[in-house]
């Protein structure tokens, strides 16, 4: 094909041609680029404002969390405080009521 276009128009004719498609061509990818950058810059930044929002929601939502919990958590600490002496107590216990059986015998 690019053969006919030498033939009819000639080098000359075909060669400024096509250097004036390759410059439009540039052109145009230069103006793409720009244009993809600053969409994406725009898109960059409403991402970076979203974000914040979500943050500033996360940390109301943990505020208000723990407010609501604290007095449950401290509930749940206190159980497992608790527990853990009744724990220590029987298993003392019952170690003191198994080695007075070894050793009784």
């Amino acid at each position: 094909m690019a053969r006919g276009f030498y033939e009819k128009l000639g080098a000359d004719v075909t060669n400024e041609l096509v250097n004036w498609f390759n410059a439009v061509d540039a052109t145009y990818r230069g103006d793409l680029r720009e244009l993809n950058e600053s969409n994406f810059a725009r898109f960059d930044a409403r991402m970076g404002e979203r974000v914040a929002e979500l943050r500033a929601e996360m940390a109301q939502l943990e505020t208000r969390l723990n407010t609501r919990l604290g007095p449950v958590m401290d509930r749940l600490g206190q159980g497992k405080s608790d527990l853990l002496k009744w724990m220590l107590t029987f298993w003392v216990s019952t170690l003191i009521g198994l080695g007075a059986l070894f050793f009784r015998g």
